[in-house]
């Protein structure tokens, strides 16, 4: 017994939402590593100690940051999580 067309397109539409959701996390891993990857802190001795001149604290904050989502982003995944 084959399913209703409505049904199958919904599966395929399913599928196709989790395969970009799968895709978008790598995206994001792949940025992610790059920035960690790249940032100045990497190649200290003590990456978590504070800076000791203010030229090194500008050196240290010259590499990509991540920014945070914007507020609109934060309130779509808090309640697609709810």
């Amino acid at each position: 017994m084959r399913l209703p067309a409505h049904l199958r397109l919904g599966r395929i539409r399913g599928l196709a939402r989790r395969i970009g959701a799968v895709i978008a996390e790598c995206a994001y891993a792949q940025r992610r590593m790059a920035e960690l990857a790249t940032a100045p802190d990497r190649y200290f001795f003590e990456p978590d100690a504070a800076p000791e001149t203010y030229a090194e604290f500008l050196y240290r904050t010259s590499g990509v940051l991540q920014h945070e989502p914007s507020a609109r982003a934060r309130a779509r995944s808090h309640a697609r999580a709810t």
